[in-house]
């Protein structure tokens, strides 16, 4: 107690210097937290995004399929039992069937992934039920990129063409029923959405998919069919995350270095001009280590101060940013990232930076308080450094 009170006056003692000190560091603290509060914002969100828009609570995939080599899709699909069939019916599943085709938009070719999907499904929030909405032709519904890529709108007609599952060549054309606009690219740049069984008839695939959507908490395991959660369909995400909070932890380590090295030039000066107080209390009884102490709480009583001043405006920052997000506009950036992000607070963010600095700053104020320890208090009282 007594070492706290110490500490206390000698900080207020210091003035300017003391709150310089606290204000840089206190800055480091907000920093920390802002920054790594955004990207678990960003984290949340594109999970959040992803699993709405794309993937559920999981997908079960035909073994041969992988949807980063195009050549493993025209034979990875496979009939559905009765068993998934059930499942199909009563919304827990959302099965796909997935070719690819070439669209010609204003007498130019491009190549797409032709997906078809139920059109009454519920799981997805892909705005399926438009499938059923247009009468003439066969409708199709886009995303917003692959709507500016191909210059369509809603209303348009497109031909597309296919090979079915003997290598014919067919071809129709489709009417754009719906265009949506989602955060989450991998399920827009260059894919159109068909129903589910007009895609059936179509290739000459009846009651054929390539893979199976589950909204169960706790999918069971299909014969047949490889499932893949939710770790392994946002791994990508997540490591990008990652990597983010890397290239962010440079800019964090060097404003805290910052902080610390000037709370480390402080107890140096101060166990310098304070050679007559050490000695003092060493007389007095105190033993090195725990005049040793003093100094230390000293020195960490910054990172106090400095979570006291960084959440006097830290919290009212954090409350405004987190009611209106940190908006980037309208920009494809080719990512699950939405046009504004709200941070996520974790108390475990909170509890971990607040251990940081309060462990850095006692570090910093231990190490030169060493010197303390291999002292002459009659040398220490005559000021005279040894």
């Amino acid at each position: 107690m007594v070492a706290f009170k110490l500490a206390y006056r000698n900080l207020i003692g210091a003035g300017t210097r003391t709150w310089l000190n606290v204000s840089v560091l206190s800055f480091a603290f907000v920093l920390i937290i802002f920054h790594n509060g955004m990207l678990d914002g960003w984290n949340r969100q594109s999970r959040k995004d992803t699993q709405q828009w794309e993937v559920a609570n999981g997908q079960y995939w035909h073994p041969h399929y992988d949807k980063l080599d195009v050549y493993s899709i025209k034979d990875a699909h496979k009939p559905l039992d009765a068993q998934i069939i059930g499942k199909v019916k009563d919304g827990s599943l959302v099965p796909m069937l997935i070719q690819q085709a070439t669209i010609y938009p204003q007498g130019r070719m491009q190549s797409v992934l032709l997906k078809g999907i139920p059109h009454d499904q519920q799981l997805l929030k892909l705005p399926t039920q438009e499938l059923k909405a247009v009468t003439e032709g066969l409708p199709a519904v886009i995303g917003k990129r692959m709507a500016t890529a191909a210059k369509l709108g809603i209303g348009d007609k497109v031909l597309i063409r296919w090979r079915d599952k003997n290598g014919t060549f067919d071809a129709t054309e489709l009417t754009i029923a719906s265009v949506f606009n989602a955060d989450v690219p991998s399920i827009d740049n260059g894919q159109i959405y068909i129903d589910f069984e007009a895609m059936q008839t179509m290739m000459g695939l009846r009651g054929d998919a390539t893979l199976l959507v589950t909204g169960e908490e706790e999918p069971a395991t299909m014969d047949g069919w490889d499932f893949k959660d939710i770790k392994f369909l946002l791994a990508e995400l997540d490591q990008l995350i990652e990597s983010k909070k890397g290239g962010g932890i440079v800019l964090q380590a060097v404003l805290l270095l910052i902080a610390l090295l000037a709370i480390f030039d402080t107890q140096v000066l101060s166990i310098f001009r304070r050679q007559k107080e050490i000695g003092t209390f060493i007389a007095l009884g105190l033993t090195r280590w725990q005049v040793v102490g003093v100094f230390t709480i000293e020195g960490a009583a910054h990172s106090i101060l400095a979570i006291v001043l960084g959440a006097a405006y830290g919290i009212p920052f954090f409350i405004w940013l987190n009611a209106i997000g940190l908006s980037f506009g309208d920009v494809d950036v080719g990512i699950t990232m939405a046009a504004t992000i709200y941070p996520y607070y974790s108390v475990r963010l909170i509890l971990s930076t607040i251990g940081l600095v309060v462990i850095a700053s006692a570090i910093v104020s231990y190490l030169p308080a060493r010197k303390i320890a291999r002292m002459n208090p009659t040398e220490a009282l005559k000021g005279k450094i040894q």
